[in-house]
């Protein structure tokens, strides 16, 4: 199947998203036909607060790491690391993968919805057959958070070309419900711990992401590790060394 076509399966796509090559081979063992990544663990394994633009150079490392992987990856690439709509679309033409997700805010804050649209036209235009899943922050950063204002700039992402729309911070049913009933794209929202994937799936949603939550819960298991050496608890569990040196020479194999 295609990238495209897992978004219109029985269930919802469960896109868990990578910061780096063992996270995604965690995934890819664990099953997981596609595979994202998250900005803000990779802004984060460098040492950076999310957002800033520093993961352009990262994420084009990464984008060649995973594209080794036998699964679709999609790029998390923030507003595309420019304001003009070309440029984006460079950058976007070098990584090679299946999707990309792109945001319509820039240092925490909203952009124009013409300029955001721009970018998603100017990225097809280069990259025709690529899943372009543009992201709407009106939630996300509690600005214009209304259905309204949300549908307004989604409709024009996707009268641009967008191939899915993504409202992280949408949680309400009803506001779901009225965010699928009116983009004629599949709907993304990060994963909801108040609603199942089949409470999703019924009103409408069509993928599912991690975001940063794998993660956040790396480095909270590590801390927790840590502690337990310390002071004395039960050791948590790990995957065993084994298995993650065997993942690694498996895939050290394919650059061959």
């Amino acid at each position: 199947m295609t990238f495209h076509d897992l978004h219109y399966g029985d269930r919802p796509l469960v896109l868990p998203n990578a910061w780096d090559v063992p996270s995604a081979l965690a995934f890819l063992d664990a099953g997981f036909e596609a595979i994202g990544t998250t900005s803000f663990g990779v802004a984060s394994s460098l040492g950076r607060p999310d957002g800033g633009r520093s993961t352009g150079e990262a994420n084009l490392s990464l984008a060649r790491q995973l594209s080794r992987l036998p699964c679709h990856v999609s790029v998390d690439i923030e507003d595309g690391y420019a304001d003009e709509p070309e440029r984006v679309a460079d950058y976007v033409a070098e990584l090679n993968v299946a999707g990309i997700n792109i945001e319509d805010s820039s240092a925490e804050k909203l952009i124009s919805p013409e300029a955001h649209a721009a970018k998603v036209a100017a990225i097809k235009r280069r990259c025709p057959d690529l899943f372009v899943n543009a992201r709407v922050d009106t939630y996300w950063l509690g600005e214009d958070a209304t259905v309204g204002a949300t549908l307004e700039r989604a409709v024009r992402y996707v009268e641009a070309g967008a191939d899915g729309v993504f409202v992280p911070g949408a949680s309400e049913p009803a506001v779901l419900r009225e965010l699928t009933g009116n983009i004629a794209v599949p709907l993304n929202v990060l994963a909801i711990p108040a609603l199942s994937l089949g409470e999703l799936a019924e009103l409408g949603v069509r993928r599912v992401s991690t975001g940063s939550l794998p993660y956040r819960a790396a480095i909270h298991a590590a801390a927790e590790a840590a502690g337990a050496v310390r002071d004395g608890r039960a050791i948590p569990a790990a995957t065993p060394y084994p298995d993650m040196q065997a993942r690694l020479v498996r895939y050290e194999r394919t650059a061959g």
